[in-house]
């Protein structure tokens, strides 16, 4: 921000955003923080309209340090985040598209994947994806001979990909399957898959622990941090190796393979992966968000967790929840190896990056 300029841009933008709220009258204000939520939450308090802050990051950033300040209510994807931001802090994960209903069966079927068939899905962004792109050209002829490749190239890696797919002989060449983007099939993609090899975004890692899926994380380098701290919280919980960018080669991509070639050490990440996953972080925030809407005390924190965690369904009373299982990492979709296997609310910025996998992942 420059300092002289940006007081003056504040106190012309704040009146402006008070006739905004005024004009339209939210029930309630949520953002994702950044400088231009300020003058929009430094309106609404005056207003009395409650305001939700969400942020995706272990580490916040600067403005996002900011606004949480001025925040009724504050959602977020880590534990450790809380700890940075304090206030009225709510765990709820990353709102992302519903993974509930999935059906891994019909998602491998559709990439033609027999019931044996191992599949790792490799994407890297829409930023730095050159790197990926050189390590699965490098490394193609002997990883197809481990696994079956689904791999997200972007539009200027494409052409490439499908260069080195025609050299690869023809009774293997339908094991490596490239696409500029994914888009729609991207979750399809996501329910096939047994291994995951992506950057560290907060929606990435999100939908990966939903679907209890083991993953190789390799943070983008100039994302300040951020990705290699959210790439931290599953690398410890045992769900995720982390590769550095500038480490990450034909050769490391082999390594990740090998994953796949040790069934016991497949089914622990992927239990460590599950284990994390909150595919109800939707509910878990819209709850907040329509609590503060309807001027009524947000749940507590059980209730947002066990939510987050899709274990009960939103506007069901607590008295109906259903008792939690006793492993909830533990369920019939998990991608394990077989052990013989080798009222409307405002916006004051943009939503949750909750699409960006669509595209083949996240900055």
């Amino acid at each position: 921000m420059n300092t002289v300029l940006d007081p003056a841009r504040l106190a012309v933008s704040v009146p402006q955003a008070t006739a905004l709220l005024l004009r339209h009258r939210p029930a309630a204000i949520f953002t994702t923080g950044g400088y231009v939520a300020i003058p929009i939450l430094l309106a609404a308090a005056p207003l009395r309209i409650p305001t939700v802050l969400w942020e995706g990051n272990v580490i916040p950033g600067r403005s996002v340090r900011t606004v949480a300040r001025l925040a009724d209510s504050i959602a977020v994807s880590f534990a450790a985040t809380c700890r940075s931001l304090g206030g009225r802090c709510y765990v709820t994960g990353t709102p992302i598209r519903d993974t509930r209903e999935v059906d891994r069966a019909a998602a491998r079927a559709r990439f033609e994947l027999g019931a044996d068939d191992r599949m790792m899905l490799i994407f890297g962004g829409s930023q730095a994806v050159r790197r990926f792109n050189a390590a699965v050209s490098d490394a193609l002829p002997r990883l197809i001979a481990r696994t079956h490749v689904v791999h997200v190239t972007g539009d200027t890696g494409y052409p490439g990909a499908l260069g080195d797919r025609e050299r690869l002989p023809s009774n293997v060449r339908q094991r490596y399957r490239p696409y500029p983007f994914l888009r729609d099939d991207m979750l399809a993609a996501l329910a096939a898959a047994d291994l995951v090899v992506g950057r560290g975004g907060s929606s990435t890692l999100a939908e990966v622990t939903a679907l209890g899926l083991p993953m190789v994380v390799v943070p983008y380098p100039h994302a300040a941090g951020h990705q290699r701290a959210n790439a931290r919280v599953l690398v410890e919980a045992g769900g995720a190796l982390l590769v550095e960018d500038e480490a990450f080669d034909a050769d490391a991509l082999l390594d990740a393979a090998a994953i796949l070639d040790d069934p016991a050490r497949h089914k622990r990440m992927a239990e460590a992966s599950r284990a994390l996953g909150r595919p109800g972080s939707a509910d878990a925030v819209a709850e907040i968000v329509l609590a503060a809407a309807e001027g009524r005390p947000a749940p507590d924190t059980e209730r947002l967790d066990r939510l987050s965690r899709g274990l009960v369904v939103r506007g069901v009373p607590p008295a109906e929840d259903a008792p939690a299982p006793a492993d909830a990492s533990a369920t019939p979709d998990a991608p394990a190896l077989a052990a013989d296997d080798a009222p409307a609310a405002a916006d004051a910025s943009a939503t949750p990056d909750a699409h960006e996998a669509y595209r083949g992942g996240d900055a």
